[in-house]
């Protein structure tokens, strides 16, 4: 998701759009079922957790932004705001922020949220025994990557409660964008209390708690997660709707067949086949998204750990084909961090200025196919290609297939996997090649090229360089802007240009279809959607 890191340095506004769209609803009738009065939201497959300091996929994501909230949210205009914090004070070197909680703040379960709960819920994500994918995301605070890397203790960590209400946070560089990291889950607090006695209780809505517009009423694991309004909320006032449910579903045909035939509300992950004739009848909007999509070797196995074969692998693809047998409006990628990003100049945009670093050559990729050892693919062995099961992966999965097969001569065997099982196979290292893709967590390309620090529990990839590492460490200590963006183009430039650590296929868009009766809900160009002010009309 994330790598957002990363907005621009100066002042950052994180781009949110309220939507309204086209779609059916149901009548009151016998022979169809009644019109809802609250959001079924077609949401993804069933979460791998809902603990925010481990999870790191979207569906997650999208399900803890109404569960939890941070320090700082985003507000119905787009931009961020207070959200459990009530103020906060910035020291002139920039380094140290001091948050004043909100009077009154409780959890879901009526416990009392302290300044501690966030105290506490950082340094767990930061404590290397914990294993958190997103403890990179933390590496703001002073002191923070020396713990997670077994260098330092945790009493220097950079956050601290010094009474119920007030936190002080120490970053280690001046981060003119910290506020907007903020949003991110890794940055939501914990209940202590609930955590030391059950670690497990993120597994259960019984025993879930969260500090949210939402709480956890019921959890049909595979099939739903049933939410209601959280009496508890700070701004419970402002929540209109009673309930919010999270359906489970990862078949895309089977999300619009459940909207079309009223069973769903709210579906943001449609079918590549079917998104031609909702554009063209109007019942779906195509929004920004800052994400791409790209294929991951595993760089410690042979015989990718050879960059002339990922190279080769690289250039055989017709991307243009490719987006036209998806049809849905994605753009080619020939580079890693996409477009919406800004650059060093004010207007300017992180991709424009970096252009293109390849382009697709079938004959360079024979070429360097040869030189890797593999002429016209012969001696290569069947590479297995793993992607979890999606319509859309599926299609891509089966066109490069064909592409490298007939530009390559080389057999690539698929194999799709359920969410949870594909998850751990490519965290652990049990695959070749396997089907990736990033949402942004914010607009700077720190978002993106972070996750491939040897150290990041985001990288797949197990990439390893020491200068690519050491650049990104300068990078945080870097003010200048026009410096800093020259630092990034060179890291992408390493990344993709030179090791083609990864495949970039390409840019996405969000797809969003909901009832006409469905209103005032935010949805962000980092995939977030939140129903806090929603209403049912």
């Amino acid at each position: 998701m994330s790598s957002k890191k990363w907005l621009a340095l100066s002042l950052i506004v994180v781009f949110s759009l309220a939507l309204i769209a086209a779609g059916c609803g149901g009548s009151n009738n016998a022979s169809k079922p009644a019109a809802a009065k609250y959001v079924r939201y077609v949401i993804g497959p069933e979460p791998d957790t809902l603990d925010p300091r481990k999870s790191n996929g979207m569906p997650e994501a999208r399900m803890e932004a109404n569960l939890f909230e941070g320090l700082m949210t985003h507000g119905k205009d787009g931009v961020i705001i207070p959200g459990v914090a009530e103020k906060y004070t910035i020291s002139p070197d920039g380094k140290v922020y001091t948050f004043t909680l909100r009077t009154g703040l409780k959890w879901s379960n009526g416990d009392p949220l302290t300044a501690q709960d966030f105290e506490y819920a950082w340094k767990k994500t930061l404590d290397p025994n914990f294993a958190s994918k997103y403890a990179q995301q933390l590496y703001f605070l002073k002191g923070g990557t020396e713990y997670n890397t077994n260098k330092g203790s945790v009493d220097e960590v950079g956050v601290k409660a010094t009474d119920d209400k007030t936190l002080v946070v120490t970053l280690a560089e001046p981060t003119p964008f910290f506020l907007s990291v903020l949003v991110h889950h890794a940055y939501y607090p914990v209940n202590k209390k609930v955590d030391e006695a059950n670690p497990k209780w993120m597994n259960d809505a019984k025993t879930f708690v969260g500090n949210g517009a939402f709480m956890m009423q019921n959890w049909t694991h595979n099939a739903k997660v049933e939410c209601v309004k959280n009496p508890n909320y700070w701004d419970a006032a402002n929540v209109k709707m009673e309930k919010l449910d999270f359906i489970l579903s990862e078949n895309t045909n089977t999300n619009l067949s459940m909207f079309e035939s009223g069973q769903a509300d709210f579906v943001d992950n449609l079918p590549p086949s079917e998104l031609p004739r909702l554009l063209k009848e109007n019942k779906v909007q195509a929004l920004p998204l800052l994400g791409n999509g790209f294929y991951v070797f595993n760089l410690n196995k042979k015989p990718f750990d050879d960059p002339k074969l990922r190279k080769a692998f690289a250039l055989a693809i017709d991307r243009e084909a490719l987006m036209k047998t998806l049809n849905n409006g994605w753009t080619p990628a020939y580079a890693f961090v996409p477009p919406g990003i800004p650059d060093a100049d004010k207007g300017s945009d992180f991709r424009k200025v970096g252009g293109d670093l390849f382009k697709a050559d079938v004959a360079e990729a024979k070429k360097l196919l040869a030189e890797a050892g593999f002429p016209d693919g012969k001696g290569l062995p069947p590479v297995p290609l793993i992607y979890n099961t999606n319509e859309t992966n599926k299609l891509i999965a089966e066109a490069l297939q064909e592409m490298w097969n007939k530009n390559l001569g080389v057999k690539v065997e698929l194999q799709n996997q359920e969410w949870k099982v594909f998850l751990q196979s490519r965290s652990s290292g049990n695959y070749i090649l396997a089907r990736h893709a990033w949402i942004g967590d914010f607009e700077d390309p720190i978002t993106f090229l972070n996750l491939y620090e040897s150290t990041s529990g985001n990288n797949d990839a197990k990439y390893n360089s020491a200068k690519f590492d050491a650049d990104l460490k300068k990078s945080y200590g870097i003010a200048d802007p026009k410096e800093r963006m020259k630092l990034f183009h060179e890291m992408e430039k390493q990344m993709v240009g030179d090791d083609m650590a990864a495949i970039p296929l390409y840019f996405m868009k969000q797809y969003v279809l909901a009832k006409p009766t469905v209103k005032d809900y935010i949805t962000t160009s980092m995939w977030l959607t939140y129903f806090k002010y929603a209403t049912i009309q």
